[in-house]
């Protein structure tokens, strides 16, 4: 089989659709170091334009965009603001790093606040691994009417988290791949049988909502049994925002949400993010089912793999990454050009890193991610 060629002859469908475009927004959080290449506060970077946020960990800024109806548009305004974060940061002695974990840290800071407390008491020492994780979001605009197909097909889409894979540590110590989907799925959630992992196809949007019923329950019992004031639990979290898996219906936005990828280049999240919108916002003219095959898009349909099998996927997508080639043939089959990515997980040879490594690693991947604004940003500013 031929990447992004159709081994049957069929044609790719269109990246978006000649209705009204189906807008996607992304939020991608980076490690901030200073120029030596330690961990440091993103202080000073909050305000050098809109959408820059800080994130419970104090190492870790976070870049948003707003809804965006285009790829160009999308391009436009990520790049842009990660220029102005790039520009604040050159001033202030700091940097930015597009990886998934810090490499190695020990101990990693948080903000304190009461969500953290609650957390910390309630998962106890698994809370470690989430602090060491930095991912991108991706969102896509819901379609009335069509949100159950569309979360079924963002679930189905799950393992393009490989496209990105960007970091393979845990404390210098080789992990997997997609070290921080293995810290999320299976260490940072291993107590609660629904946090953390992908779920099941719907039937409904009701499905849905009586899983994050169900979900919300055993977390707020949890926190219960450690002690946590309930009071203070309900301050805290709603039943949507106690939820962590991979692919969520947001009420708030109102969107699906892909939360799956690493940290990673902006060129990368781009591409990434459009083609899920592209797929996502498929739904609307083809014909969704679930199929007992191995899945496809076309034109006219998009034939969602059994779960059982996107399971498979997911799995090797964290623990071989873009060596499966079963993995890579789905993802082609699902519209992604796979040889168009390069995840720089891949460029970790070595079984565990010293710190001095690490911290020599951190800044090469910075130098790279300003080296890919700058790219990015020249090319989208051609005549």
């Amino acid at each position: 089989m031929t990447r992004n060629g159709d081994s049957d002859g069929r044609r790719r469908p269109r990246a978006a659709t000649d209705a009204e475009p189906v807008r996607r927004s992304v939020e991608v959080e980076y490690w901030v170091v200073d120029d030596d290449g330690e961990l440091a506060s993103p202080r000073g970077l909050l305000d050098a334009t809109d959408g820059v946020e800080r994130e419970f960990v104090e190492p870790l800024v976070e870049v948003k965009t707003t809804p965006c109806a285009t790829p160009q548009a999308l391009h436009d305004e990520l790049t842009a603001r990660l220029d102005a974060v790039l520009r604040r940061a050159d001033e202030l002695g700091k940097n930015l790093v597009p990886l998934a974990t810090p490499l190695h840290a020990d101990e990693i800071p948080e903000h304190d606040s009461d969500r953290t407390r609650v957390q910390n008491q309630t998962l106890g020492e698994s809370f470690a691994y989430v602090r060491h994780c930095a991912g991108t979001h991706v969102h896509v605009e819901q379609w009335p009417g069509h949100e159950t197909d569309q979360l079924n097909a963002l679930t189905a889409l799950d393992p393009a988290l490989a496209l990105v894979n960007s970091s393979p540590y845990y404390r210098g110590e080789r992990v997997a791949p997609g070290a921080r989907s293995d810290l999320y799925r299976r260490r940072a959630y291993a107590d609660f049988e629904r946090q953390g992992r992908l779920w099941p196809y719907l039937d409904d949007t009701e499905e849905w909502t009586r899983r994050v019923e169900s979900c919300y329950e055993s977390f707020t019992a949890a926190a219960r049994d450690a002690g946590v004031d309930p009071a203070t639990v309900e301050s805290c979290f709603d039943r949507e925002s106690a939820v962590w898996t991979p692919v969520q219906l947001r009420e708030s936005f109102p969107t699906v949400e892909w939360r799956s990828p690493d940290a990673a280049l902006p060129r990368d999240v781009l591409r990434l993010a459009n083609t899920v919108a592209g797929v996502v916002g498929h739904v609307r003219e083809a014909d969704v089912r679930i199929g007992n095959g191995s899945g496809r898009i076309t034109d006219t349909e998009l034939v969602l793999p059994a779960f059982d099998a996107v399971r498979d996927y997911v799995n090797a997508a964290i623990y071989d990454g873009l060596t499966a080639d079963s993995l890579c043939d789905y993802l082609d089959r699902m519209g992604f050009a796979v040889d168009a990515y390069a995840p720089t997980t891949r460029a970790f040879e070595k079984q565990t890193l010293s710190l001095s490594e690490v911290r020599e690693r951190r800044l090469e991947h910075a130098e790279t991610l300003e080296e890919d604004v700058r790219r990015t940003r020249a090319v989208a500013e051609r005549p």
